[in-house]
């Protein structure tokens, strides 16, 4: 009678492409764990902090796909795509692609995160246990009065707690799109791959996606996308109340624009591939300093609020970025780590076949 031995299972590290770079890396979480403290809240306006409206315009360095989960005939879309069976469509307006600002949000929250003491948001169950002391995702106990949370969930909120920022969806400069093939991606695989985890089985880091010079186009293997192609531009504006200086110097940061940290954002689905790179540029940035100024903005037709723009503003973004590295809310070791993945611009190729 032949015994047959069951093979071992092939995991990331004991597989064919163990060797091949990936497209991504994990920032290390700070050594002390977060501070909790009881938010700032929305509920009144507060003069010993900042708020205001921040004007941002957002430019695609490589093309980039926002689903919006619905999928279209080719003909329906546009005479260019008429020869495409089926495609992936993005969010429109009149004709003009559409960023929504719960995106926006999201991406700019999970990089503010990695590089402040923040929790570990939206760790699945299975995971649970494998979250570092102190790390466990921010929970509000209304009822026992426990009301204190991380860095993060200060600004941007928590479950049942409502964060002090707030982005409008970013609509595209111009109407129509272009049409790309995207790869076909695959989950990640965490229990395949011990990277993920540090020697006690810990959570090791928070995972991002390194910027390429382009993104991968499958051609006729690939998936019909509606996309924003290179240099198509999106305007948007955030809103923020009561932040501390720091805060608002920290969010400028994650945008972009400290010089000594250049930066850009990572956009939508594909990025493993390349896809969604925008540089962001701070266009204006319009400052409420006191209750009676809120009181006349809604109060007279005729309220034209000043705005810092140009070299104001540049001296303002500059002042208040010094304020969060004084003030250690950003977290440099974690900080230089995400620079070395989101820097722009970058030489970087983007992963050719199976990584």
């Amino acid at each position: 009678m032949t015994t047959i031995k069951p093979q071992p299972r092939q995991t990331q590290e004991n597989s064919p492409t163990a060797g091949v770079p990936k497209p991504y890396q994990l920032i290390s979480l700070p050594a002390e764990s977060p501070k909790k403290s009881k938010p700032a809240g929305q509920d009144r306006f507060k003069n010993d902090r900042l708020s205001g409206f921040i004007g941002l315009r957002l430019t695609v360095k490589t093309s980039a796909f926002i689903a919006s989960g619905v999928v279209a005939m080719g003909s329906d879309l546009s005479n260019t795509t008429r020869n495409i069976p089926l495609i992936k469509t993005s969010l429109d307006r009149n004709q003009q692609l559409l960023i929504p600002g719960s995106s926006l949000k999201g991406v700019v929250r999970s990089t503010y995160e990695a590089i402040t003491r923040s929790c570990l948001c939206k760790v699945t169950r299975r995971y649970q246990e494998q979250v570092p002391s102190g790390y466990k995702e921010c929970v509000i106990n209304r009822q026992r009065n426990q009301v204190e949370v991380c860095a993060a969930c200060q600004v941007f909120g928590a479950m049942d707690w409502q964060g002090l920022v707030h982005f409008t969806d970013a609509q595209c400069e111009k109407t129509g799109f272009s049409t790309g093939f995207m790869p076909s991606l695959y989950r990640p695989r965490p229990d395949e791959r011990r990277a993920y985890f540090n020697q006690q089985g810990k959570v090791a880091g928070r995972k991002f996606y390194y910027h390429a010079v382009k993104s991968v186009d499958a051609g006729d293997r690939g998936i019909p996308v509606q996309q924003a192609g290179k240099e198509f531009t999106f305007i948007t504006q955030l809103r923020f109340m009561n932040l501390t200086q720091a805060e608002l110097g920290t969010l400028l940061i994650v945008l972009g624009q400290d010089k000594q940290n250049k930066m850009a954002l990572k956009v939508g689905g594909g990025k493993p591939v390349g896809m969604g790179t925008m540089v962001v540029d701070v266009t204006e940035i319009d400052l409420i300093k006191s209750k009676e100024e809120w009181r006349d903005r809604y109060s007279n037709y005729d309220s034209q609020p000043p705005s810092l723009t140009e070299k104001a503003l540049e001296e303002f973004v500059q002042k208040i970025i010094k304020v969060a590295h004084s003030e250690k809310l950003v977290q440099d070791k974690q900080l230089q780590e995400l620079k070395q993945v989101l820097q722009w611009p970058t030489d970087r190729q983007p992963p050719e076949g199976v990584y």
